[in-house]
């Protein structure tokens, strides 16, 4: 499997993250993003280290720093919300609304039959996802997400408690790809668009194409995908 680079300076790359390539070693082994950082030194004496997590099933821009002050830098542009971030994501179901913003605090449960999951609770953490709709077709809906913050599994929680329809072929908050739902072979959700922030430095910019699975389930490349 070749990584391709989107962006490429001496502190970060972006990589396209292709969808089911987990970003850490699973419990149970198998291959990870670590199985390719040394091909990503391209030169460097350090591994790229990633600044920021993507869900195993998430395809798209991810960002990776080459140097621990960098991993420091970026760290705290994300904290202080000095990164702009958009995904496309496939609906499973149809929405009246154009656009619009999801305002919900979330907070983890668990529990030994169904494992742990993200749901909408007044105690938990506040969350903001800004939405717009780009296309339907055949019941389901391609959706461009801007989240404001970074919570764990916050667009897919949106999706859902925010919408009323989850993401296609989602797991934990949908059917799964095991069901045969709109034919989607796993969570259909791509970070296509990333902007980094940076003091006396031009801005970090990468665009992740649509992957081919979106183009199957037939929707092209939205007019303005990118940040």
């Amino acid at each position: 499997m070749t990584i391709p680079i989107l962006y490429e300076d001496g502190e970060a790359l972006v990589i396209d993250k292709p969808a089911r390539l987990p970003i850490e070693r699973p419990r149970a082994g198998g291959r990870s993003l670590d199985d390719h950082l040394d091909e990503l030194k391209l030169g460097f004496q350090r591994a790229p280290m990633p600044v920021h997590r993507l869900d195993t099933d998430t395809s798209g821009c991810l960002l990776l720093a080459r140097n621990p002050k960098a991993l420091k830098r970026f760290n705290k542009a994300f904290e202080d919300r000095q990164v702009e971030k958009v995904y496309l994501g496939i609906l499973a179901g149809t929405i009246a609304e154009e656009e619009g913003e999801i305002a919900l605090s979330l907070s983890k449960i668990s529990s030994k039959e169904g494992g742990w999951r993200m749901i909408a609770a007044k105690k938990g953490k506040p969350s903001l996802t800004r939405w717009r709709k780009l296309a339907e077709k055949d019941g389901t809906t391609l959706i461009e997400f801007r989240p404001e913050t970074g919570r764990t599994h916050q667009i897919r929680i949106h999706a859902l408690a925010g919408l009323g329809a989850p993401l296609l072929g989602d797991p934990i908050y949908g059917n799964g790809p095991k069901s045969g739902q709109g034919g989607a072979p796993r969570t259909m959700l791509h970070a296509s668009g990333l902007v980094v922030h940076r003091e006396g430095k031009p801005p970090i910019e990468a665009s992740a194409p649509l992957p081919a699975d979106f183009a199957r389930l037939g929707f092209t490349v939205p007019d303005s995908p990118g940040v």
